[in-house]
């Protein structure tokens, strides 16, 4: 991310646990979930915590889990890159939550290989074969000679359920992928791995790792934002309940000019 580093080294989140609803955290906001909408949720905490004198909470567990500890009661906000599936809608109405999605950003999911590999376009059939094991060699899309390295997030990530949505549609992912922990890692497997093809966040795109085009459209704020990237996706902030008082402050800054400057600075996309 080319900017994250330097926005996210000034930061100082403080620790406040709480068990809250969408109108509380008058004592602080505790928030859990994606590790993709993380960065923009620290960079929010940041913010709020200097303007509001208000304790912010930010932590990293996945998509999956943010949607439990919602559901639980254990956070404020679930920060989550996919939205919530009946079943955990299902579950959330059984125990009298009511999930609302605050749309926070707007994300292209990058596919991304190593700077060395030639290869500069694929289709989303090539992209799929190549997850699902039917292409294992460079050679097979006019690369090199060399072997197709897969690297996969874990399932309880939303990154990766909406690569499996949008890239896969039923088709497994082969058995020999590498499964990595956040978006970050898969940066760095991919930037270390001459062979590997990998996807993450847009906002997590640097000179490290090459982004690849996608039948022909390379993933960018312009082709995101007017939906001629198809690998793209809404960010979310869930909330039980329509959100008021700190916590309905806090997940409408991405609609106020400080809140668009931070998607921006991210490499994310404004929604608003």
């Amino acid at each position: 991310m080319r900017k994250l580093g330097a926005v996210l080294t000034s930061m100082a989140i403080m620790v406040m646990t709480m068990v809250g609803n969408a109108g509380a955290a008058t004592k602080g906001i505790v928030i859990d979930g994606s590790t993709t909408v993380g960065p923009i949720a620290k960079s929010f905490a940041a913010y709020f915590m200097k303007k509001y004198k208000v304790p912010v909470t930010v932590s990293e567990s996945g998509s999956g889990n943010g949607a439990k500890s919602l559901i639980n009661g254990s956070c404020d906000i679930a920060n989550m890159s996919r939205s919530m599936k009946p079943k955990e809608l299902a579950v959330a109405k059984a125990r009298k939550i009511n999930p609302i999605a605050n749309v926070v950003a707007l994300d292209g999911l990058a596919m991304i290989v190593h700077p060395s590999n030639p290869v500069r376009a694929l289709t989303d059939g090539q992209i799929a074969d190549i997850f699902a094991g039917r292409i294992n060699n460079w050679r097979q899309v006019g690369g090199p000679n060399f072997p197709i390295v897969v690297i996969q997030r874990e399932s309880n990530s939303g990154t990766q359920e909406t690569f499996k949505d949008l890239v896969m549609k039923g088709r497994q992912v082969v058995r020999n992928a590498e499964t990595q922990a956040s978006n970050g890692a898969v940066k760095n497997r991919v930037s270390q791995t001459r062979g590997a093809i990998g996807f993450v966040g847009f906002g997590y795109l640097d000179a490290s790792v090459k982004k690849i085009a996608v039948n022909g459209v390379l993933p960018s704020s312009v082709t995101v934002k007017n939906g001629t990237y198809k690998l793209a996706r809404e960010l979310y902030m869930y909330t039980n309940g329509r959100p008021a008082g700190m916590v309905g402050k806090f997940v409408d800054l991405p609609k106020t000019p400080d809140g668009k400057r931070i998607i921006r600075e991210l490499g994310f996309i404004s929604r608003y």
